[in-house]
């Protein structure tokens, strides 16, 4: 009888404590979701310097490897329990491997009884854009040297040679040139700090295609006579885009200026336009030296050069084609590249196409002539990734 009352008080204090508890999660189930969640790595240490809590990040980050904390944490946690104070260490892998993270920096902090907790940090994005920092402000200040001191020394030229008209007037045509160079220079760094974010952007409004097409040939006209290069254009598009018009006849521009730039003389260059996929494609097809397989990823960085010679010939930045790379970008596009030394080059210029709110149909073209519309849309091949290799020159209206 004794045995069945205490029983019965037993199980009715536990349903009243049960009933008292709060509804949800307790305290410590809120805390390990905290740690499971955390996007730093986290991992728990006792005195012996076993594991004993530990979240998924710190698989990522290397901070754990075959259920056991990374050496160089465990030693540290051995510090800090002696010392009762925080310290920080690197937790970098020691051999990169395919896409880990690169710059993983961890602190270890006491937890009183033997306990340490080491959190590790990925800071790899930090120093890629430190890296990234590091080499545009030496970038620029090669480029900015340069016609500085060539304007410098002809400047002393010019002082030297004051009596002598011919050679004042020949000075001061190669001080006009360099200045225009440093002009230029700072103008497409202006542009590309804007792109970058700098500052905000224009609204995007609705351009004509061929309006695009049009000025950027205006542009580039003087250059291409220059040089005894024609440029020639298939048919009027109707195409239309949504996107800041100055940004669109810039970069258009630029893939203009690029082609007649590395062209031999008398040879052709192509603008076609086509609509594939809800893009709007501006391809730019020229037959000039083509750019090697192996430098084709880096021809939209700054500075970069495929030829460096024929660059300073013709008063090249290098930032031609960052600038359509985040002109592109901005807008929700991209750039594509197919070259081939010997053969020549196509870079695609992608942005997505203005939806009509009107039922009229959509004229249908083809790479020289207009044609009647077509009842339905022939889809095209996808064919602008980044960079295309190692295969025949795609058939985009313009020939190679």
């Amino acid at each position: 009888m004794a045995g069945a009352v205490v029983g019965y008080l037993v199980a009715r204090t536990r349903t009243r404590r049960e009933e008292a508890r709060p509804p949800g999660p307790t305290v410590a189930e809120l805390l390990d979701r905290l740690v499971r969640s955390s996007h730093n790595g986290v991992v728990v240490l006792n005195k012996f310097g076993d594991m004993v809590l530990h979240n998924p990040r710190a698989y990522e980050l290397g901070l754990v490897k075959v259920n056991q904390a990374d050496v160089r944490a465990r030693k540290a946690a051995e510090q800090v329990v002696e010392t009762d104070e925080p310290m920080e260490i690197d937790l970098s892998p020691l051999e990169a491997r395919g896409r880990q993270p690169e710059a993983v920096l961890g602190q270890v902090r006491p937890l009183g009884d033997g306990f340490t907790v080491v959190e590790a940090v990925d800071h790899s994005e930090a120093i890629r854009l430190e890296a990234v920092r590091r080499d545009f402000v030496a970038n620029v200040s090669h480029e900015l040297k340069t016609p500085v001191g060539a304007i410098a020394l002809l400047t002393e030229a010019v002082l030297d040679a004051a009596e002598d008209v011919e050679e004042v007037r020949r000075f001061g045509g190669k001080i006009l040139r360099e200045s225009t160079r440093l002009g230029q220079l700072v103008t497409e760094l202006i542009a590309l700090s804007r792109l970058q974010g700098a500052e905000r952007l224009p609204d995007l409004n609705v351009v004509e295609v061929d309006a695009v097409v049009r000025e950027a040939l205006g542009r580039t006209t003087l250059s291409a006579e220059s040089a005894d290069i024609g440029i020639t254009t298939d048919a009027a598009s109707g195409l239309l885009i949504e996107g800041d018009r100055t940004l669109l006849v810039t970069a258009l521009s630029n893939l203009l200026e690029n082609a007649v730039a590395y062209s031999p003389a008398g040879s052709p260059v192509s603008i076609s336009r086509r609509l594939a996929d809800g893009m709007v494609e501006i391809a730019v097809t020229d037959r000039g030296i083509g750019i090697p397989e192996d430098e084709q990823t880096r021809v939209f960085e700054r500075f970069y050069r495929a030829d460096k010679a024929r660059s300073r010939a013709t008063g090249g930045t290098g930032l031609g084609l960052a600038i359509v790379k985040h002109v592109a970008a901005n807008h929700g596009g991209s750039v594509g590249l197919w070259s081939r030394p010997g053969t020549g080059s196509t870079f695609t210029l992608r942005i997505p196409a203005h939806v009509r709110t009107d039922p009229a149909p959509e004229p249908a073209w083809t790479a020289g002539k207009q044609t009647s519309p077509a009842p339905r849309q022939e889809k095209t091949p996808e064919r602008t990734r980044l960079v295309v290799t190692g295969q025949d020159s795609p058939d985009h209206g313009g020939n190679l």
